[in-house]
């Protein structure tokens, strides 16, 4: 195809147009260059004509030695007899192409793009034996085996005890599945892994493979979903017919929100699409042809969104909770990720585990990453402590900015980041204070840091009071100091409003509401309406629980105002010790302010009502 192509082409650059473009003259030029005799020679081709001089001659400011012209279109009489009489070398050229030539000329085009399409369908066929969609409609599952990379056990998953122990199940039905059926158990068909992002889902799933020894197939929800209508429907087909011949397997399936969100809530083609889809899924996981040794793992944040027939027994039969590991597990994790990397003597991961609840595996794994990244930057041999201290800042704060504030600007930050330092040192029930800081991070010009002293699951209704109060102690500083407010307090009022609104609709924390759950929708984008909830909400339910989560916002305010009007002069104090310092740390805020003697936690009660 190569050879044909250049040959085409050479072909049509020696016949098909002239090889090279030459300077034009008048018709009177050429023939005063005539009759002073300096013309050598000449080509006719009908009115064209090309020539040669016989030295350069200057013409129009450029060196012309050859050139091109057009005949008149009347016949000059006197043009050839002088051409004849200056001895000029004449040759004529007609203008008629041989008839083989001008219909090889012709059909060259075609013949190279046919050979062009011949040539590209032979090579999709050759790599693709399907057709050419066959690609398209093929499934992407990534095939695991453990001979090759699947290398990952549940000792490698660090915490997670729960989850493994439910887990074990599985790997002892791939491994020995007749002593199950010899008592005609039947193990799940269907796992789902449920948690939030970056708690472990998939090194989990990855671990039961790697345990039971059997292929592990891998896709996302969202590779289901193609352009074409019934892909994705084929593409299930193929993901667990090919699993069935590598039987016994496990068939894992990311994200299979992306697919098995629940049918009839959408609107337009996409959904019918993504509907046959989950039809499909539905169809092979609890099929009459059902009998072959694959289980099918699945992995959400969202099981609320999922369709209910995905979620019965049969299919899913059981689901397993992924949670944020505990500070146990979060020491393992750190253990897992530091491993061998070099630490200085003075890091203490229970120290950090202990100061990071609330972080993911993946949260912990980005920490280590930041260290190591910032001791990288120092040029130092080992990872200490400070590494680490700047390493959380960046991954919970964000990185340092450059803001040129005001002096007047800077000490109102100063004082807002105060008010809430004040409050959540003084208030009961408050979690503790860490940090104090002015300088910018993130989008926030200040920050006010708190600890939380243990692996929290529930919040009381003082210790959320007191949060509330906490959040509102810089909007409160801001009036009592300088008795006007400024924009600053916007992601406290908007943090603060969405937990009161939770206390009064979602954790009935209000004897005017009562102990009723209220969700809230916001406008549908299509329709344009409110949607309620199944049981339905009206004007009044809302217009009540407006006013509640604002009587209890104001109470908050309040309260903080009095805490604050308590300690004026702690507040002035811290303030004056910001702007000197810029960030303050839990040690020199107990100097500062003092050690309070107050609850932090509300104590349990013994069977008689008192407190322990």
């Amino acid at each position: 195809m190569l050879f044909v192509l250049l040959a085409g082409m050479w072909i049509w650059q020696l016949f098909g147009q002239d090889q090279r473009e030459l300077p034009t003259i008048p018709y009177s030029a050429f023939y005063s260059f005539l009759e002073e005799g300096k013309i050598g020679s000449i080509n006719v081709s009908g009115q064209s004509v090309s020539g040669r001089l016989k030295d350069p001659e200057t013409f129009d400011n450029r060196s012309v030695r050859e050139f091109k012209t057009t005949l008149p279109s009347q016949p000059d009489s006197a043009l050839f007899p002088l051409l004849r009489e200056k001895k000029v070398d004449i040759q004529v050229r007609t203008e008629e192409q041989p008839f083989a030539l001008q219909l090889m000329l012709s059909l060259l085009p075609w013949v190279l793009i046919v050979g062009a399409w011949f040539w590209l369908s032979r090579r999709i066929q050759r790599m693709s034996p399907g057709g050419p969609l066959s690609n398209i409609l093929k499934s992407r599952p990534r095939r695991f085996e453990v001979k090759d990379n699947l290398r990952v056990r549940f000792d490698d998953v660090a915490g997670l005890r729960s989850a493994k122990q439910d887990l074990q199940e599985i790997v002892d039905f791939l491994r020995e599945p007749a002593r199950f059926r010899r008592l005609g158990g039947k193990v799940p068909r269907g796992v789902l892994l449920v948690g939030p992002p970056g708690t472990g889902k998939t090194l989990v799933a990855r671990a039961v493979a790697g345990e039971s020894g059997v292929p592990f197939f891998s896709i996302n929800g969202s590779e289901f979903i193609e352009l074409f209508v019934g892909v994705g429907a084929s593409r299930v087909r193929e993901l667990f017919d090919e699993a069935k011949k590598a039987a016994p397997a496990i068939i894992f399936i990311d994200e299979i929100d992306a697919v098995g969100r629940v049918r009839g809530t959408g609107l337009g083609g996409g959904n019918d699409e993504r509907e046959q889809t989950l039809n499909q899924l539905l169809s092979e996981m609890d099929g009459f042809t059902r009998s072959d040794l694959t289980i099918v793992l699945a992995a959400t944040n969202r099981p609320d969104v999922l369709d209910p027939a995905l979620l019965r027994p049969g299919r899913f039969d059981r689901r397993v909770v992924i949670e944020r590991p505990a500070s146990s597990a979060r020491l393992a994790i750190l253990e897992v990720h530091t491993r061998g990397k070099p630490l200085s003597t003075d890091v203490n991961l229970a120290d950090l585990a202990s100061n990071t609840p609330g972080f993911s595996g993946a949260d912990l794994a980005n920490l280590v990453n930041e260290a190591a990244l910032n001791a990288t930057r120092r040029a130092a041999d080992s990872i200490e402590a400070s590494d680490f201290s700047a390493a959380f800042d960046k991954v919970v704060l964000g990185d340092p900015r450059e803001a040129r504030l005001t002096v007047d600007d800077k000490r109102r930050v100063a004082t807002h980041e105060s008010g809430h330092a004040i409050v959540a040192h003084f208030t009961p029930f408050a979690e503790p204070l860490r940090r104090v800081t002015i300088l910018p991070r993130g989008l926030a010009l200040g920050l006010t840091q708190q600890n939380m002293t243990e692996d929290r699951h529930l919040a009381t209704q003082p210790e959320l009071e007191a949060k509330l109060c906490v959040l509102l102690g810089g909007y409160a500083a801001e009036e009592l100091i300088y008795e006007s407010l400024s924009s600053g307090s916007e992601n406290d009022l908007k943090q603060a409003t969405e937990l009161a609104y939770k206390m009064v609709a979602h954790y009935g924390m209000s004897k005017e509401v009562g102990p009723v759950y209220h969700e809230h929708h916001p406008e549908h984008p299509f329709l344009g309406q409110t949607l309620a909830t199944d049981g339905g909400i009206s004007d009044a339910t809302v217009f009540a629980i407006e006013n509640e989560a604002r009587r209890i916002l104001a109470l908050a305010v309040e309260q903080a105002k009095r805490c604050i009007t308590q300690h004026r002069p702690s507040l002035e104090r811290l303030v004056d010790v910001l702007l000197e310092q810029e960030s303050i740390e839990r040690t020199a805020l107990l100097e500062v302010l003092g050690e309070p003697d107050l609850p932090r936690v509300i104590p349990p009660r013994r069977s008689d009502g008192a407190r322990v």
